[in-house]
């Protein structure tokens, strides 16, 4: 008999700035950081012979957590990558909602009627999934292993264990970040024992450290982005908001200038304009992070630090920095960012690291 334990990887990026990863590479946030850390401390004593994981790094670093305190290799497998959803990849759920609302409404519940351009099919990713799942079961008779992967193949995986065909698998959530789900393997079939278990993330030591009590599901509809040119006047009104709203705290000259290789972007919720991000992709550097009021406090101001994360990161950039007033202290701390100066006016500069830390 073999055991095997299927995990999903933390909360990376992707999960946090609704963009949707699919292949794309993507870091963990520091909540899923917190989480690899709760996921060490739950296996801490349990035997594990073997570590296999996705090749993806979100996936690799959260295996890091099962393989590294035993000294085991994380042994990467294509076959364990999330579905690729072909042009979706790198769009925010925002704007798929946009283009085809339908479309993705099927991605979560009607996975059986899920088409889309250069992606594959859920039935191809289970099938590629199932087949190395059964080879490395049968593989590691008698010993204990871990598979670390993704929420929708886990979900396409463990439904079909349970006899659940893909329109019926469309109506199960699937589980949290770091959830594990406990197998057994003996005489060419499969035995859930549980499924989706996050009893890790419910201590005391890991809920202390939590800066946030919100964090919507990926799949829910965010943000969609539309670049404005300087003259464009809707870019005009969100500046002149954005500096009222902050007495004068971002950078007026380089707001009203519309400086060259600075990306300017506005945040629409449906139609509505919801905000603006305005920075320099080449070093990171924010000069205005603005929601109008009825669209603040609901997760949606990290949707706009995402644009610049991942722009930045693109060309080359290590890091984001904004300077802001003492008020948004809690804001950007909880967005994992770190105060590195004090400034003359009484703004404090902080700093977010994007690079890909080492495993």
């Amino acid at each position: 008999m073999t055991t095997i334990y299927l995990i999903r990887h933390a909360e990376a990026e992707g999960n946090l700035y609704r963009i949707v990863q699919g292949h794309r590479d993507s870091a963990l946030t520091d909540r899923g950081w917190r989480q690899v850390k709760a996921l060490e401390k739950r296996f801490e004593g349990v035997r594990i012979d073997a570590v296999y994981s996705s090749d993806l790094y979100r996936a690799r670093a959260t295996a890091t957590a099962i393989a590294k305190p035993r000294g085991l290799p994380v042994q990467g497998v294509p076959d364990l990558r999330e579905i690729c959803v072909g042009e979706w990849e790198q769009l925010t759920f925002g704007e798929i909602a946009r283009r085809d609302a339908q479309m993705l409404e099927n991605f979560g519940r009607h996975m059986e009627q899920w088409r889309v351009p250069g992606a594959e099919t859920p039935q191809a990713v289970l099938e590629r999934a199932w087949k190395f799942l059964n080879r490395v079961a049968a593989e590691n008779d008698g010993k204990t292993i871990a598979l670390v992967s993704h929420g929708y193949i886990l979900r396409l995986l463990l439904s079909k264990i349970e006899g659940m065909t893909l329109e019926e698998t469309g109506a199960v959530r699937h589980g949290d970040n770091t959830a594990v789900s406990l197998l057994e393997y003996g005489g060419g079939a499969f035995r859930l024992l549980y499924r989706d278990d996050n009893r890790h993330l419910k201590t005391k030591e890991y809920l202390e450290k939590e800066t946030s009590a919100k964090r919507n599901n990926a799949l829910e509809t965010g943000l969609w982005f539309r670049e404005l040119p300087p003259d464009n006047p809707l870019f005009a009104e969100l500046g002149a908001e954005a500096v009222r709203a902050v007495g004068g705290a971002f950078d007026r000259a380089r707001l009203l200038s519309g400086a060259e290789g600075c990306a300017a972007l506005c945040a629409y919720l449906g139609d509505e304009p919801a905000g603006l991000v305005q920075f320099d992709p080449q070093n990171g550097w924010i000069f205005i992070l603005y929601l109008r009021e009825k669209y603040r406090r609901k997760a949606m101001g990290i949707q706009l630090i995402g644009q610049a994360v991942v722009r930045t990161r693109a060309n080359g950039g290590g890091s984001v920095s904004v300077a802001a007033p003492p008020t948004a202290a809690p804001f950007f701390a909880a967005c994992g960012f770190a105060p590195r100066e004090t400034c003359g006016d009484g703004r404090t500069v902080w700093e977010k690291d994007i690079r890909f830390p080492e495993l």
